[in-house]
C-alpha cells in the first residue's frame, strides 16, 4: 500500500496568514519526499478562513521545484469553473519541465457541469500524449475526486484514476470504489484507486485525541457556519462546548482515525483493504505544524515496517 498527503494547505492559530501557511505547505513537501511518501497532492479552496490553497497548480509548481522525486499534484482542479484546455495546458506545461511525476487531480464540488465528462476526457487525451503509460498510474496522469455516487464510474469509463474522499464520506465507499474497478475494465491501465482518509496519530494516545477533538471542534464550527482556522488542541480543551458543537463533533467523529501509530497504521491497511485502494492519501489538520510532520513521521514508519 503506497502512503501519500493531501494538503489542503491549513490557516491555523499558528500559520494565520496565508504566506505562513503556504510556506508550511511547500515545507511539508519537502519532508514528505525525505520521509518517503508517493505524492503530494494540493486542495483548492475559495473565499476559505480555513485553507489557504486557492490554486493547486501553482502550489504544484512551487513545490515541483522543491522537490526531486516524489510525485506532486492537484487534488483537485475544481474543474467547472475552468476550460479544459485551460488546465491541460498548464499542467502540461509542468510536464514538460518536472517530467513524469506530474499528477492532474480534478474534481466538482458541488458546482454543476452538464459537461464535466467531456472536460475529463480531454484531459485524459491531451495529457494521455504527454506521459507513457505506466503501471499503478492513470492515463494522462488524470485522476478523478469523488465521495460515490456517480463520479466513480465516469471515472473508471473515462479512463481516468479515481480518488475516493473518504473523510467526506466515511460510509458507502467500498460500492463506489467498486463501481469505479467495474467500469475501468475496459482499458489497459487497469483502476488506480487512491482512498483520501483524514487520520492523526501520536506516540501518546491522549495527545492524538486532543489533536483530533481540535479537528472535530473545527469541523463541528464549520458546520454551524463559522468558517476560521483549525483551533490548537490548547484552546480546544480550554473550549466550552455547547450542545450544538457536541453533536455534530460526534457525527463527523467516523470521519477522522485518530490513536497511535500502530492503530491509526492498522486501520488505515483495514480501509485499503475494504476499499480495494492501491494508496492511502492521508489528510492531517494540526494547528502547530510540528504535530503535523511528527503525524506524517509516525505513519511513514510505521506503515514501511
Amino acid at each position: 500500500m503506497r502512503l501519500s498527503i493531501l494538503d489542503q494547505v491549513p490557516l491555523t492559530e499558528h500559520t494565520r496568514m496565508p504566506a505562513e501557511a503556504v510556506q508550511s505547505g511547500l515545507r511539508l513537501a519537502e519532508e514528505a519526499e525525505a520521509l518517503g511518501f508517493h505524492r503530494i497532492w494540493y486542495a483548492e479552496h475559495h473565499r476559505s478562513r480555513s485553507f489557504a490553497s486557492t490554486a493547486p497548480e501553482m502550489m504544484t509548481a512551487l513545490a515541483l521545484e522543491r522537490t526531486d522525486h516524489i510525485r506532486v499534484g492537484t487534488g483537485g482542479i475544481l474543474l467547472p469553473l475552468y476550460r479544459a484546455n485551460k488546465a491541460a495546458e498548464v499542467m502540461g506545461l509542468l510536464g514538460h519541465v518536472h517530467g513524469d511525476r506530474v499528477d492532474t487531480g480534478v474534481g466538482r464540488a458541488a458546482l454543476d457541469d452538464p459537461t464535466y465528462g467531456e472536460k475529463i476526457a480531454t484531459l485524459v487525451d491531451e495529457l494521455g500524449q504527454l506521459h507513457e503509460p505506466v503501471d499503478a498510474e492513470p492515463a494522462g496522469r488524470v485522476w478523478v475526486l469523488g465521495a460515490g455516487g456517480s463520479t466513480a464510474p465516469l471515472a473508471g469509463s473515462l479512463g481516468a484514476g479515481y480518488a475516493h474522499g473518504h473523510f467526506f464520506v466515511p460510509r458507502g465507499g467500498e460500492a463506489a470504489t467498486a463501481a469505479y474497478r467495474e467500469a475501468a475494465t475496459v482499458h489497459e491501465h487497469g483502476a488506480p484507486t487512491v482512498l483520501a482518509v483524514r487520520a492523526v496519530t501520536a506516540e501518546d494516545p491522549e495527545r492524538a485525541q486532543a489533536l483530533a477533538d481540535a479537528m472535530l471542534l473545527w469541523r463541528a464550527r464549520k458546520d454551524l457556519g463559522h468558517d476560521g482556522p483549525i483551533p490548537s488542541a490548547e484552546t480546544t480543551a480550554a473550549h466550552e462546548w455547547n450542545e450544538q458543537e457536541r453533536t455534530r463533533a460526534k457525527a463527523r467523529s467516523k470521519a477522522i482515525i485518530a490513536g497511535t501509530p500502530d492503530q491509526v497504521a492498522s486501520e488505515l491497511e483495514a480501509l485499503a483493504d475494504a476499499h480495494g485502494a492501491d494508496e492511502v492519501m492521508v489528510n492531517t489538520l494540526t494547528s502547530d505544524p510540528d504535530d503535523r510532520l511528527a503525524s506524517y513521521r509516525l505513519l511513514a514508519e510505521h506503515l514501511a515496517r
